[in-house]
């Protein structure tokens, strides 16, 4: 009776552990990372609101703090954190599309993760154009990742699954937009779906969007616009018109992102090269300098900018998205963590107010919302992700036909300029890993072997003709710096 009572017990307890290993790490990673996106969206907004405190309080202030904090964040960034620079998308696209485990612990480790909520904190005290958003997405990675060693034996598809669960998981919770996130770890992360990871990855989603409405209640990221039941007769023309200025804006960010040898001067380059802490010095100055002009709209993120587009509370000048995008490449330059996503929608606001100049029939607030699905689209040529976060960000489902529709042609002009962006940038850091140095070999006393001059001379000879030696291969298995 009690052989086959504890046979039985046994069972259940093999099963308990294989559901745990199946399903019980990704809801614990999940739960993690909602609260994680949550406190750190928090920590941003209230770092920016000091910053807007001072900036309204002392009008050329930020003439000083941006640069310092600039030096300052470069200095760390370079020094204790490496691979945390950028918004961190392209670190988890390079980890996904190589090996896991060897990227992973370079691009994705607790250091990683802590680097880039602390830098990039420090960065929006300083004004600098950045979003969470993208951080998050590697945040979310990173914590996942590190779940693996909880696992008795993991391999390289446990770890390619926890590192996508917690990307999409991240982007779900920091823009409370679920779909949005399934639909980017398709399209942006993998190309791909594989049929095993679906539920674990949805269910990831999901949990991390629950955690994060819990905690910030039922809200949409741009609160609701309000569409009329009749569209305008000129609605076809602004889509392709908005789509065409939106689509070769991104583009034109994308190439000077990609190609910064055709158009920074060798000076400045040389400057980045050999003191780079100088050069983000430099690059702090001039958003400082380009936020004075414009009244201190072009700093942070822009969420309140395009928030207030889309409510009617904000009035802003026709040269916003270019002063915005001005601010945006200085403060990618230097390679401090920071996002792309919430200033490109911003962006985006800027230029559907300036085709409400030409569109000024149509209603701003829709304007706005197609401009911002088109430049995001352009930028990131994901055009699938792109209306599906903007969708859910505004509840603009009256207009999922004109948003589809608009990111992309956006997306394909853009195409036409600069490659996708983030997968240009992943291919920095795939190059290859340094490798491990070769045992030595112990010298043999001369007593016991005598080696014949000829035959001595073959392993020098070897050497030479070799592989490189280890400083040689860590030397080239550097991954170049985003």
């Amino acid at each position: 009776m009690s052989r086959p009572s504890s046979l039985q017990a046994s069972a259940i307890v093999r099963r308990a552990k294989r559901l745990w290993r199946q399903y019980g790490i990704f809801w614990l990673g999940a739960i993690a990372v909602g609260l994680i996106a949550v406190l750190y969206a928090r920590l941003i907004d209230w770092g920016y609101a000091e910053f807007r405190t001072l900036q309204q309080r002392y009008v050329w202030a930020p003439l000083l703090v941006t640069p310092a904090v600039a030096a300052l964040a470069v200095w760390l960034t370079r020094t204790f954190f490496r691979g945390a620079e950028g918004s961190g998308i392209p670190q988890v696209i390079a980890t996904l599309h190589s090996k896991p485990g060897a990227y992973g612990a370079r691009l994705l480790s607790l250091r990683i993760l802590f680097g880039k909520i602390a830098v990039s904190f420090l960065a929006i005290l300083g004004g600098f154009t950045i979003g969470r958003e993208g951080p998050t997405v590697q945040v979310g990675a990173a914590l996942m990742f590190n779940l693996r060693r909880l696992y008795p034996r993991s391999n390289a598809q446990i770890e390619r699954q926890l590192v996508l669960a917690g990307a999409a998981a991240g982007l779900s919770a920091a823009f409370n937009t679920p779909l949005a996130g399934i639909v980017f770890a398709i399209e942006e992360l993998t190309r791909s779906f594989e049929a095993r990871a679906s539920g674990v990855l949805i269910t990831a989603i999901i949990i991390a969007g629950v955690v994060a409405l819990g905690l910030n209640g039922n809200y949409t990221y741009f609160g609701t616009i309000q569409i009329g039941v009749h569209f305008p007769d000129l609605l076809a023309l602004a889509v392709l018109l908005t789509a065409v200025v939106t689509g070769i804006a991104g583009g034109v960010f994308g190439w000077l992102l990609l190609n910064t040898a055709r158009w920074i001067p060798a000076p400045l380059r040389q400057l980045h090269g050999e003191r780079p802490v100088v050069f983000a010095a430099l690059c702090g100055f001039t958003i400082a300098v380009v936020g004075v002009i414009s009244g201190g709209t072009t700093f942070g993120s822009g969420y309140a900018e395009a928030r207030g587009l889309l409510d009617g509370h904000e009035q802003l000048s026709v040269f916003y998205p270019f002063l915005k995008m001005i601010a945006m490449i200085g403060s990618y330059l230097p390679g401090i963590p920071g996002g792309i996503f919430a200033p490109s929608l911003s962006i985006g606001a800027g230029f559907g107010n300036l085709l409400h100049m030409v569109f000024d029939s149509m209603q701003l607030p829709m304007l706005i919302a197609l401009a911002m699905v088109g430049y995001l689209a352009a930028v990131t040529q994901s055009p699938i992700t792109s209306f599906v976060i903007v969708m859910e960000m505004i509840d603009g489902h009256a207009l999922v036909i004109s948003l589809m529709a608009t990111a992309l042609i956006a997306s394909r002009v853009s195409r036409l300029l600069a490659p996708p962006l983030y997968e240009s940038l992943a291919q920095r850091y795939m190059a290859p890993l340094p490798q491990p140095a070769p045992a030595p070999v112990p010298e043999m006393p001369e007593v016991l072997e005598v080696v014949p001059e000829a035959e001595a001379s073959e392993p020098a000879a070897q050497h030479v003709d070799g592989e490189p030696s280890a400083e040689d291969g860590a030397e080239n298995g550097k991954a170049p710096r985003q």
